[in-house]
């Protein structure tokens, strides 16, 4: 594994982002090709999960296991980042994506529901390498081009919004009779061929303490009393949960309300264009704005989504409530991951992003187990109306730091 390290000098000064834009053009690639295998999941692990399993409430349970293990997986691989580099953490998402597919494939052949939820659980090893991508983005920018560099990265996912459903349209009956087995074999593809470029990539490893000594960065608490960086990591831990809670329980809501997979895959195709279509300007906002500005908009628009979904069960709330969560996510998940990154110092990055992602995944955990069993004993709007306390939580949070520290947009 360390002959995938690279023992690159330090991080250029301040300004010369030209490695910086290298690093980010392939990890926009990474998040779009790599990132299409999270759609296909998200489209089919509840109607698979139903296919299967041998009561509806356990439907979104494979949904659920990709954030579960994604939770466990992400301090792991932060910390095996941090030691090895992020090439080698990216190699090993894309090994466990790759063998999710099959596992996958095999699972759907036997109608074992318990071997696919242990397939959709690999994949969550890779989600957790996906979600690092961000933080990769920003460790080599300046502090002017880091938003962008975020943005930029997070924007590859228009791409994944597009390749991901179409995998499901053009490979999902590739096995007849069998339904959706052909697109989890083409997801081992996917991730081979997607992995390819990151061969290129050159991003230094922070530096390492010596044998012996004492673990480099603040101490916990030193750190847990910087006040944007946990506001940040309330923020991102609400706008990813409760995302994934409406998200995953959509498709499954939609068939029960009478419309088709096509009919869902294509909810799902505009709620990830919408969640990383505005990636091309959010970076600037937060430059121009100030990130706690841009994500109080994120979980306002996340509101706004709930509601509209709540109001009717046609065609067109299922659109407007999924395109709104998408923006809605991406301005208070690009907004957080800004303002965590410009609170932390790079050797505390692995050990802080770790426990980041862990904390977010653990919530995302509870939204995804819990979205099934809302949707099948209370029904889709109780999904919906399930959103407001932690909107309410995150909100305030927002409101006492601004508090604190007054409106200053400069502070990105």
């Amino acid at each position: 594994m360390s002959d995938l390290a690279s023992d690159l000098p330090d991080v250029p000064p301040q300004g010369e982002d030209g490695p910086a834009k290298r690093a980010v053009a392939l990890l926009v690639w990474a998040q779009s090709v790599l990132g299409a295998q999270l759609p296909v999941h998200f489209i089919l692990g509840g109607l698979v999960g139903q296919m299967l399993a041998e009561t509806p409430a356990l439907a979104t349970l494979p949904i659920s296991m990709i954030v579960i293990a994604s939770m466990v997986a992400a301090p792991i691989l932060s910390q095996l980042m941090g030691r090895y580099g992020r090439r080698t953490g990216f190699f090993i998402g894309a090994g466990f994506g790759a063998l999710s597919g099959l596992v996958a494939v095999e699972a759907i052949l036997a109608r074992d529901f318990a071997l696919f939820c242990g397939a959709t659980a690999l994949s969550g090893v890779y989600l957790a390498a996906h979600n690092l991508y961000r933080f990769a983005a920003a460790d080599l920018a300046s502090d002017a081009f880091r938003p962008r560099a975020i943005s930029y990265v997070m924007a590859g996912g228009l791409m994944a919004a597009i390749l991901g459903p179409e995998i499901v349209r053009q490979f999902g009956e590739a096995m007849e009779p069998v339904p959706h087995a052909g697109a989890y074999r083409a997801l081992v593809i996917l991730n081979i061929l997607g992995a390819l470029p990151l061969l290129l990539l050159r991003i230094p490893r922070p530096p390492q303490p010596e044998r012996g000594a004492p673990r480099a960065g603040r101490p916990w608490g030193e750190i847990l009393r910087e006040r944007r960086l946990v506001v940040a990591m309330l923020c991102a831990m609400v706008s990813y949960a409760l995302m994934n809670l409406v998200m995953t329980s959509t498709p499954l809501a939609m068939v029960l309300c009478g419309f088709g997979t096509g009919d869902a895959a294509e909810v799902v195709r505009a709620h990830v264009l919408a969640m990383y279509a505005p990636s091309f300007f959010t970076g600037a906002l937060i430059a121009r704005f100030g990130a706690p500005r841009i994500i109080a908009t994120g979980l306002a628009l996340l509101a706004i989504a709930a509601l509209i979904g709540a109001h009717g069960i046609a065609l067109g709330n299922f659109f407007g409530a999924l395109i709104l969560l998408g923006i809605g996510w991406n301005f208070g998940f690009v907004g957080a991951t800004a303002m965590l990154a410009e609170a932390l110092r790079p050797e505390e990055r692995a050990r802080v992003q770790g426990m980041n992602d862990f904390l977010v995944m653990a919530l995302v955990s509870v939204a995804s187990l819990s979205s099934g069993v809302l949707l099948a004993e209370a029904g889709w709007e109780v999904v919906l109306l399930a959103t407001a306390p932690f909107l309410a939580l995150a909100g305030g949070a927002l409101v006492w730091l601004l508090l604190r520290e007054g409106l200053q947009p400069s502070r990105g």
